[in-house]
C-alpha cells in the first residue's frame, strides 16, 4: 500500500510563499488545488441528494412557522450558497433552523413577518460579532443536558404545533395551548388531512428499511422526497380538494422594514434566536466532525478509494458565515439560518468531499424556486406538516437522554425542556442554567463523613468534595472525638478548599498537642485548592498498584513543603498521602485492594459491566501475551472490559495443532478455537516482551529429559531457538537495529516463530483463507514502555522481512488486508 500523501483542506491556512525575484514572471496559471472550485462526481450526486430533501424540508418548516412559503426556499438558497461558500465546516448544510420554529411562529404573530425579517438581520449582525470575539468554542461549554434539553423542548413544541395542521387546524401560539386544543380537534377533523399525513410517516419511517435487492435500489431515493411524492400523487387522486401549498408570485415577496415595538422586547428576540441558531449550528457542526471522521475510519469498499480525512471544523469561522447568511437572509425576505443535522448528515453520508456540494445544494434551490413553482404547489400541506413533526420529534433524541442520566444530569434536562415548553426558548435555557448550578452545588455539598470505632482506635472517612460547605459538618465529627485520641482520617476525594484544609490542620494541631496520634490516608491530597491526582501527574492514573514505585511522586508536607522522594513521608506532615493501615500491618493487599475497586472504581464501571453481562461478550481481539507481570495488556492497549479476549502463559507460547494429545496442554488450542469460531475475533496478536524469563531459561539450555511442568512447557519454544541459530534465519530487526542482545533476539524470533504455529491451527487457517482474520505481531519493550509491531512481509520468515517498527504516540491505525500485513504512512512509523 502506498503512503497517503497529505493534501491540503480547502478551509487549512496557506503557506507563505518565498518572494519572487524582481522580473520573475508570475504563472500564467495557478497551483493545482489553489483559487479554484472544484467539484467532483461525489459532490454533484451529495448535492443532488441533499437538494431533495431540503426543498420539502424548507417549504415545511415555513408552513410551521405560518411564515411565506417563498422565504423556506429564499433561505435555503442562501444558507446554502453563502454559508457553503463561508463556513469553517465545508460538509456542513444550512438552511432554515428546525430550532427556531417556535420562536419565529411567535415573532411573526407578534411583530409581523417584516419585522421578523428583521430581527433575523440583527441576529446574523450578533453572531458575526460574536464570531470574531472567538466565543463559539465556549458557547458549546454549557451544560449538554442544557443544549440537548432546549433543542428536545423545541422538538415537542414543533411536534404538537404539525399535529393541528395534519389535523385540518390552526396551531396556536404556544406549545401548552396545543397541548390543551388537542381533544378538542380530535373530535372534528376532516379524515384527508390525518390520512396524508399517516401516509407521510409510514413512509419517511420504513423507507429506510425496505428489503431486497429492489428496496436498496429504492433506498437511495431520500426518505423525505419519497414520501412527500407519494403523498402528493396520493393526495391528487383521492383528495384533491385538500389544502395545497401556495407560492405567491415573487412581485409581492415581503422584505424587512425598520423593526416596531418595546426595545427590550425586540433586543430579547434578536438574542433568542441569535441563541438558538448558533446553538444548532455548532452541534451539527460538530455531528459533522464525527460523522466525517467515522467515514474516513471506515475501510474502503471493494474496488473503492479511501475516503479524504477531514479536518477539524473551525467553529469561529463557521459562526461568523451563519451571521453573514442570517443577515442576507433577512434581508433577502428569509427565515433565519442555521446548520441542519437532518441535512448535513445526509450529506456526508451522500459521499460529499468538499464544500462544493453544499453550494450546489443552495444552486439548485435556487432554480427549483424560480422553475419549479408549478410542481411545488401540488404538495398538500398535511404531507409537509407530518415532515417537519417528524423533525422534531428526532430532535428528542433517546441517546441524548440515555447519556444525560448516565451522567445523573436528568433534573437539569427535564427542567430545561418543561421550561421551553411552559415559558419559552430564552426563559427554559435560563431554568436550565440555575438547575445545574443548583446541581452541582448540592453535589459540591455532599459529603459522607462517618466515624467508627474498633478497640480504642477511631476511622474518620470522608468521602466527597471538602469544601467550605462540608466544614461544618466537618467540624462537628471532628469535635464529637474524645481529645488525644488514635485515630485514621481516610480523605477519600479529589478535592480540598483552604477553608477544610485549615479546619483539619487546627484539629491536628489541638489533637497531637493532647498526646493523640492521627494518621491520614485516601486519596486526596495535601495541596490547598487543587485535585489530589495533579500531585501525583507523574504515574495518574496508576498510583494505586501495590508495587508502585514512581521517583516523581509528590508528597505534601504540610503548607508550601514537597517532598520528591519516591514513597517517603516527612514524619512532621500534618496532612500527608500514605498507605493504608491494614496494608502496612497486616498485608492484606488483596482485600486492600479489592475494597478500594468497590469504593472508587466500582460505581463508575458498574453500568458498563451490567451491559456487558447482559449482552455477554464480544470482544473483537484475540491477545496472546506472556504471564508476566509487568506485562498489563490493559494498559499497552488502552482497552476495557469486554474488548480484549486475553490468554496468557510463560513465554507467550502457541503450542502446534496435536501436541497435546501426548500428554501436552490443550488450553491454548482450545482458547484459540473457541475465540475463533465462536467469539469471531477479527484480529490475533501475538505479544512479546524484553526480558521475559522463558527466553533466558532456553538460552541457558533446557534438560535433556525434562520432567518438570515448566521444561515440558517450555519444550515449544524450541523451535524458537532453533529459528534464532539457524545459519538460513537473519537476526530480527527493531525500529532500525539490531536487537540489544541475545534475549532480545530469542524474544523477536518467538513472537514470529509463534505466529508460524498460529497459522497451522485449523480454525485459524480457515479464517484466514476466507480473508475474514488478521494475524498481528508485537513486542513491548518494558524498561522503554515502547510498544513496538511486526511490520509487513513478516509471514515470509526470511530476515530482513523480520522488522519490528516502533509505535509513535500520535500513529494512526488502519486494518490491513492480509493476515498481519502492517503500513507504514508519511505520518507515523507504523499504521496496522
Amino acid at each position: 500500500m502506498s503512503a497517503c500523501v497529505p493534501t491540503r483542506n480547502d478551509h487549512s491556512p496557506r503557506r507563505s510563499r518565498p518572494p519572487r525575484a524582481s522580473g520573475a514572471k508570475r504563472p500564467h496559471s495557478p497551483p493545482p488545488g489553489r483559487g479554484r472550485f472544484r467539484v467532483s462526481g461525489a459532490d454533484l450526486s451529495a448535492s443532488i441528494t441533499v437538494f431533495l430533501i431540503a426543498v420539502p424540508m424548507s417549504l415545511g418548516l415555513a408552513v410551521a412557522m405560518d411564515a411565506p412559503l417563498a422565504a423556506g426556499l429564499v433561505s435555503a438558497a442562501i444558507g446554502g450558497i453563502v454559508a457553503g461558500l463561508l463556513g469553517g465546516t465545508p460538509l456542513q448544510v444550512s438552511g432554515p433552523s428546525a430550532g427556531l420554529t417556535v420562536v419565529t411562529a411567535e415573532l411573526i404573530q407578534i411583530y409581523g413577518w417584516r419585522t421578523t425579517c428583521a430581527i433575523t438581520i440583527g441576529a446574523g449582525l450578533l453572531q458575526i460579532l460574536l464570531g470574531s470575539l472567538r466565543a463559539a468554542r465556549n458557547a458549546l461549554a454549557v451544560s449538554p443536558a442544557i443544549v440537548h434539553g432546549t433543542l428536545a423542548g423545541i422538538g415537542v413544541a414543533i411536534a404538537l404545533a404539525q399535529l393541528h395542521i395534519v389535523l385540518g387546524e390552526a396551531p396556536r401560539s404556544s406549545a401548552l395551548d396545543n397541548a390543551l386544543a388537542l381533544p378538542a380537534h380530535v373530535e372534528h377533523f376532516s379524515p384527508a388531512g390525518p390520512l396524508v399525513g399517516a401516509l407521510t410517516i409510514t413512509l419517511l419511517v420504513l423507507w429506510p428499511r425496505l428489503p431486497g435487492r429492489v428496496g436498496g435500489a429504492l433506498r437511495r431515493i431520500p426518505a423525505a422526497l419519497a414520501a412527500v411524492f407519494v403523498a402528493t400523487a396520493v393526495a391528487a387522486v383521492a383528495a384533491p380538494g385538500i389544502a395545497r401549498v401556495d407560492l405567491p408570485s415573487w412581485r409581492s415577496h415581503a422584505l424587512p422594514e425598520m423593526p416596531q415595538g418595546p426595545m427590550a422586547a425586540l433586543a430579547a428576540a434578536v438574542l433568542t434566536v441569535t441563541l438558538v441558531a448558533s446553538l444548532e449550528s455548532l452541534l451539527a457542526a460538530v455531528s459533522v466532525d464525527k460523522l466525517a471522521a467515522d467515514r474516513a475510519a471506515a475501510p474502503p469498499k471493494p474496488g473503492g478509494k479511501a475516503a479524504a480525512p477531514v479536518k477539524r471544523s473551525d467553529l469561529d469561522r463557521e459562526l461568523r458565515a451563519q451571521g453573514v447568511a442570517n443577515a442576507l437572509s433577512g434581508l433577502a425576505g428569509g427565515l433565519a439560518v442555521s446548520g441542519g443535522a437532518v441535512r448535513s448528515s445526509a450529506n456526508v453520508r451522500a459521499g460529499a468531499e468538499t464544500r462544493a456540494a453544499t453550494v450546489l445544494h443552495g444552486v439548485w434551490v435556487l432554480l427549483a424556486a424560480v422553475l419549479l413553482v408549478t410542481a411545488l404547489e401540488w404538495i398538500p400541506l398535511a404531507a409537509l406538516a407530518a415532515l417537519v413533526m417528524v423533525v422534531g420529534i428526532q430532535m428528542v433524541s433517546f441517546a441524548h437522554i440515555r447519556k444525560v442520566h448516565r451522567h445523573r444530569e436528568f433534573l437539569v434536562y427535564g427542567a430545561t425542556i418543561s421550561g421551553v415548553l411552559l415559558a419559552g426558548v430564552l426563559e427554559g435555557v435560563a431554568i436550565g442554567i440555575v438547575v445545574a448550578v443548583a446541581v452541582a452545588l448540592h453535589r459540591l455539598a455532599r459529603t459522607r463523613i462517618t466515624v467508627t470505632e474498633h478497640d480504642g482506635r477511631y476511622l474518620v472517612t470522608a468521602r466527597g468534595q471538602l469544601t467550605f460547605l462540608a466544614v461544618p459538618r466537618l467540624s462537628r465529627v471532628l469535635g464529637r472525638l474524645p481529645q488525644g485520641v488514635h485515630a485514621v482520617v481516610e480523605l477519600d476525594g479529589f478535592f480540598m478548599d483552604h477553608a477544610a484544609y485549615e479546619t483539619i490542620q487546627d484539629w491536628y494541631a489541638a489533637q497531637t498537642a493532647m498526646g493523640g496520634q492521627i494518621e491520614f490516608t485516601g486519596r486526596s491530597g495535601g495541596r490547598i485548592a487543587e485535585p489530589a491526582s495533579a500531585a501525583h501527574s507523574c504515574c495518574r492514573p496508576w498510583t494505586p498498584w501495590r508495587n508502585h514505585h514512581c521517583h516523581d511522586r509528590v508528597h505534601e508536607t504540610g503548607p508550601g513543603t514537597t517532598d520528591h522522594t519516591a514513597h517517603t513521608v516527612t514524619p512532621t506532615a500534618p496532612v500527608t498521602v500514605s498507605a493504608s493501615a491494614g496494608e502496612r500491618q497486616g498485608g492484606h493487599r488483596l482485600l486492600s485492594g479489592l475494597s478500594s475497586f468497590q469504593r472508587t472504581t466500582a460505581p463508575l464501571v458498574r453500568e458498563e459491566l451490567a451491559r456487558l453481562a447482559a449482552e455477554g461478550q464480544r470482544p473483537s481481539q484475540l491477545f496472546l501475551t506472556c504471564a508476566d507481570s509487568r506485562l498489563v495488556t490493559s494498559m499497552i492497549t488502552a482497552s476495557g472490559p469486554g474488548d480484549l479476549f486475553t490468554v496468557r502463559n510463560v513465554g507467550n507460547l502457541v503450542p502446534p495443532p496435536g501436541t497435546g494429545d501426548a500428554g501436552g496442554d490443550d488450553s491454548v488450542a482450545a482458547a484459540i478455537e473457541y475465540a475463533v469460531d465462536v467469539l469471531k475475533v477479527e484480529s490475533i496478536t501475538v505479544c512479546g516482551h524484553s526480558g521475559c524469563g522463558a527466553m533466558q531459561a532456553l538460552l541457558g539450555g533446557a534438560p535433556k529429559t525434562p520432567g518438570t511442568p515448566l521444561w515440558r512447557w517450555l519444550r515449544h519454544g524450541l523451535p524458537s531457538l532453533e529459528r534464532m541459530r539457524s545459519k538460513h534465519h537473519s537476526w530480527a530487526r527493531i525500529a532500525g537495529r539490531l536487537p540489544a542482545d541475545a534475549v532480545e533476539q530469542l524474544c523477536l524470533t518467538n513472537v514470529v516463530q509463534q505466529l508460524e504455529h498460529l497459522r497451522a491451527h485449523e480454525s485459524v487457517a480457515r479464517r484466514l483463507a476466507a480473508g475474514t482474520l488478521q494475524l498481528h505481531g508485537m513486542y513491548f519493550h518494558v524498561g522503554e514502555a515502547q510498544a513496538y509491531l511486526l511490520t509487513e512481509g513478516a509471514s515470509s520468515g526470511t530476515g530482513p522481512d523480520e522488522v519490528f517498527a516502533r509505535v509513535a504516540p500520535g500513529a494512526v491505525w488502519s486494518a490491513a488486508p492480509s493476515s498481519e500485513a502492517l503500513h507504514p504512512t508519511a505520518d507515523s512509523p507504523v499504521s496496522a
